[in-house]
Order: structure tokens, then C-alpha cells, then sequence
């Protein structure tokens, strides 16, 4: 029996990291890509291929899904979409500029990757494309409105892939985690820097008096699971015949789905906003 083969995106450390690295022990063939190079390195050392992916860039998915068929012969099991950022800060002081970086990094470039590489799991009649979105792809929260568009964005794509995928043997799986400990906040921070202009916005004195400091912060929950967590429904979403359409990942992804079922939108919105 050959290994079966994954391609993982955002492989530089946290979910994907943790994911290449379960998956391996595992007998599995993964390529771990990254978006820098030095990463893509780190990965190598490890004795992972590690092509080099950026989301943003239509040429290094072009040049990744192509290395990737090509090493497995055209025949891909998996792929795990994991590669994201977030641009936190009030709607009103996101540029468009940085509202669209966010939407090719967390979600164009998802699509552009898919159209690459579901040709050949067509011709194969299998395959499993798992998605990781996220408990924000269910309900926002303030000030985290263009990371929450691009995963309601990828929630409503899945379900369409899914039908339009049903009669090919490819199965998309979204995996919804909540509060994961990863770089993810720090990684948010140099995008704010690099897109919000705060100092001009009619919001400084809140920036100064409480924003940035909240922004630098997080989110509210206390409690925060390891990304192995996420790995342990990856393996499950990857081995189960019939894998489910949605996996949630943590007690606040559960608590906050059945709060979207249940509770009013004013209700809803009361909740959220406390943190």
C-alpha cells in the first residue's frame, strides 16, 4: 500500500505545524508548505518537503500545486487549508487595500489552490479538501470584522463545494476551532501596524484609552486549548469514512453555534459584545 499524501498550508508552527508533524508520525506523505522560505527551510530539516506557498501570490500556489501532483503522480489524497491571518481594528479604519490582502490570504487564495488540485482528485474519484475555519466563521466580534468576513465567506463556500463536489468521491470537510494557543495574535498585530492608521482615526481617543490595548490583547477567554487539538479532528476528519461536514474544536465553537441557533440577534449581539 503507497502512503497516503496530504499537502498542509501554514506550516511555519501552531495548527499546521502541529498537524505535518501528527500526520508524519503517522506514515503519512506531507508536504508542509509555508509562506517564507527561512520556514520552508525549517520544515526541510525536519525531512518534510516544503514547498513554498503564499496565498497572496498566484504564481507559488501555481508552482506548489504543481510540484505536489507531481511528486504523488498526480495523485493528492488531502488537503488542508490552514494558512490565515488576522487584520484586527474597527471596520471604519480598514483601507480596502487591507480588507482585500485579508481576503486573498484567507480565502482567494484557498479557492485559487482548490481549482489547481481538484482536477486531479476528480480523475481519481477520491479526495478529502478540509478547510480550517473558525468559531468567528459563525459569529462575529467586534473589531475582528475582516477576519470574520473572510470565514463567513469560507463557511457559505464549503457548503456550495460540498454539493457540487457529491458525486465525485471528494469530500470538503470545515474544521471550526475556537481559542487555540498559536502565534496568531502576534502575527494580528503586525497587521494592524502595517494597515491602521489609528492616530488618524476619530477613534484615537479610544485607541489611547483602551483599543490598542485590547487589540494587543485578544480575545477574552481565558482557557486555551493546545493546537493538537485541531490535530486530533484533522486525523479524525481525514480517516473516517464518512468524515462530518463540520468538526467543531473547543467548548466556545459548540457554545457559540448553539447560541447562533437559539438567542435573538439583539440577544446574540449582547453576548458578543461582552468579549
Amino acid at each position: 500500500m503507497h502512503s497516503k499524501s496530504i499537502l498542509i498550508t501554514g506550516c511555519s508552527s501552531g495548527i499546521g505545524l502541529d498537524t505535518a508533524r501528527r500526520l508524519k508520525s503517522l506514515g503519512w506523505t506531507v508536504f508542509a508548505s509555508c509562506r517564507a522560505q527561512s520556514d520552508c527551510e525549517a520544515r526541510v530539516a525536519e525531512g518534510f518537503s516544503a514547498p513554498q506557498l503564499d496565498y497572496e501570490d498566484p504564481d507559488s500556489i501555481a508552482r506548489c500545486a504543481k510540484l505536489v501532483l507531481r511528486d504523488t503522480g498526480g495523485g493528492l489524497d488531502a488537503v488542508f487549508h490552514n494558512g490565515a491571518y488576522a487584520l484586527p481594528g474597527p471596520l471604519e479604519d480598514i483601507p480596502a487595500d487591507g480588507m482585500r490582502s485579508q481576503f486573498e490570504a484567507n480565502f482567494l487564495g484557498w479557492h485559487d489552490l482548490n481549482r489547481h488540485l481538484i482536477p486531479s482528485m476528480r480523475s481519481a474519484g477520491s479526495g478529502r479538501i478540509l478547510l480550517n475555519s473558525s468559531v468567528l466563521g459563525l459569529v462575529g466580534m467586534k473589531y475582528r470584522g475582516p477576519y470574520v468576513a473572510t470565514k463567513f465567506a469560507l463557511e457559505g463556500y464549503a457548503d456550495v463545494l460540498r454539493m457540487e463536489m457529491a458525486n465525485t468521491g471528494i469530500k470538503i470537510v470545515l474544521i471550526e476551532p475556537g481559542p487555540i494557543e498559536t502565534e496568531f495574535r502576534r502575527n494580528a498585530i503586525k497587521q494592524f501596524e502595517k494597515w491602521v492608521d489609528w492616530k488618524s482615526s476619530v477613534r484615537r481617543a479610544q485607541y489611547e484609552d483602551s483599543l490598542l490595548e485590547l487589540l494587543k490583547k485578544g480575545g477574552s477567554s481565558k482557557v486555551q486549548w493546545p493546537a493538537s487539538a485541531v490535530t486530533d479532528v484533522v486525523v479524525q476528519a481525514l480517516t473516517a469514512k464518512r468524515p462530518r461536514a463540520r468538526y467543531r474544536v473547543t467548548t466556545p465553537t459548540t457554545a457559540m453555534a448553539l447560541a447562533r441557533r437559539v438567542l435573538p440577534t439583539r440577544a446574540l449581539d449582547w453576548v458578543l459584545s461582552k468579549g
